[in-house]
């Protein structure tokens, strides 16, 4: 952010410009990365496990302990490497006043596959120094320009997947903002064209390559004309390409409602929505599954993946010492999504169906958070019980 005294107009326009010279330049290098690696085909692949802070650390090691038992053969042959990543915490962030650290993102570059815990983010007024997001800035460098978000109650027939754009709208410029000092605050919002083809593209393509026949806006472009308004646009136009998906547009105010109306939820299947309205329409819909605990997320780009749970690191869990209690469901589930990307889909099945199984059917290990309920490892040994089953599919199919 940028305080400027409200008579010196010169300096903003300046500064205005310079953002727009540097939007012109991402733009460029986003039509220069058009073509997506295929990592079913790519041998060895090498995953680095990101700890972050908070819980993270907690849950990122049952989701490498889970991962380790179901790839140990291909560890074994050198087909998969893990890769550890440390140093990705608050603590350092702040004393080296950057989103991420320079050796921390060496090591992740070194890397085609990260599975990510969370990381916390300072808020404005706070007395800690303005950094951006590690979330945000890794989106950015590693062009992650997709984040999909899986929802799904089998018992509801809710089967919803959310495609994010994920290096656009607020969030891009959301650290640089100008504040007129004492009077006003502005912020900046972008949506490009190129932006929002390839994540509306990406949409209609998994609508279509997963038996999906619908495919849904989210916006507001009745009153964000020109940003909103681009997106609608750009979505329509991608739609005549598909015409045999059903493709409508609803804004987000009652977006969020309809999620809620049993009537008509389940109607839904993919959704393509801008980086705000996405990231606070999915924490909605991760909640009607059984929280935000229970979701996880891919982060798509041309030549990076990046998997990891939705929700933020709990502080306020790691201060009441309860970071052993944490549920490890959502970056379980961004583990299973990360194994369906590299091409181990069966596996992904699997961990998937024991999910279902754990919180949705037999509960007979539950996390609470709290020393009432199971810990981190004790959840992820139950679910772990539950994919060796051999005759999980008989297991997961009685209850569907």
């Amino acid at each position: 952010m940028k305080v400027l005294s409200p008579i010196n107009l010169e300096e903003a326009k300046n500064y205005f410009e310079e953002i727009i010279l540097d939007q012109l330049k991402r733009i460029e290098s986003i039509k220069q990365e058009n073509i997506l690696i295929d990592f079913t085909k790519l041998r060895p692949i090498k995953i680095g496990f990101v700890y972050g802070d908070g819980i993270g650390p907690y849950i990122v090691s049952e989701a490498r302990r889970l991962l380790s038992n179901l790839l140990e053969d291909e560890l074994k042959k050198g087909n998969i490497i893990f890769e550890e990543i440390e140093g990705l915490t608050l603590e350092r962030r702040i004393k080296e006043g950057k989103a991420v650290p320079d050796d921390v993102l060496q090591k992740i570059l070194q890397c085609n596959i990260l599975i990510k815990g969370p990381t916390t983010t300072p808020k404005a007024g706070q007395g800690i120094p303005n950094i951006e997001s590690a979330n945000v800035a890794l989106r950015r460098i590693l062009d992650l320009f997709a984040n999909v978000r899986p929802v799904r109650v089998p018992q509801e027939k809710i089967n919803w997947v959310f495609f994010r754009e994920n290096t656009e709208d607020l969030y891009t410029l959301g650290s640089q903002g100008i504040e007129i000092e004492n009077l006003f605050g502005i912020d900046f919002r972008i949506i490009s064209f190129v932006g929002s083809y390839r994540i509306i593209k990406m949409a209609f393509e998994y609508a279509k390559n997963n038996g999906f026949k619908r495919v849904t806006a989210v916006n507001k472009a009745n009153v964000i004309k020109t940003t909103d308004g681009i997106f609608l646009r750009v979505f329509y136009d991608v739609a005549k390409d598909y015409p045999d998906i059903e493709a409508d547009d609803w804004f987000i105010d009652i977006m969020t409602a309809k999620l809620l109306d049993k009537k008509r939820r389940s109607e839904f299947q993919v959704f393509v929505l801008p980086n705000l309205f996405g990231d606070i329409l999915t924490d909605e819909a991760a909640e009607i599954q059984g929280g935000v605990g229970t979701a996880g997320s891919a982060n798509i780009g041309s030549k990076y993946a990046m998997f990891e749970a939705i929700h933020g690191s709990a502080p306020r869990m790691v201060e009441e010492n309860r970071q052993n209690y944490a549920d490890p469901s959502s970056i379980i589930k961004a583990s299973s999504m990360m194994l369906e990307y590299i091409g181990f889909s069966e596996l992904a099945k699997k961990i998937d169906m024991a999910l279902d199984i754990a919180l949705q059917f037999e509960k007979k290990v539950v996390i609470t958070g709290r020393s009432d309920g199971a810990t981190t490892k004790e959840f992820t040994d139950y679910l772990l019980s539950i994919i060796q089953d051999k005759d999980i599919k008989n297991r997961y199919l009685k209850y569907i």
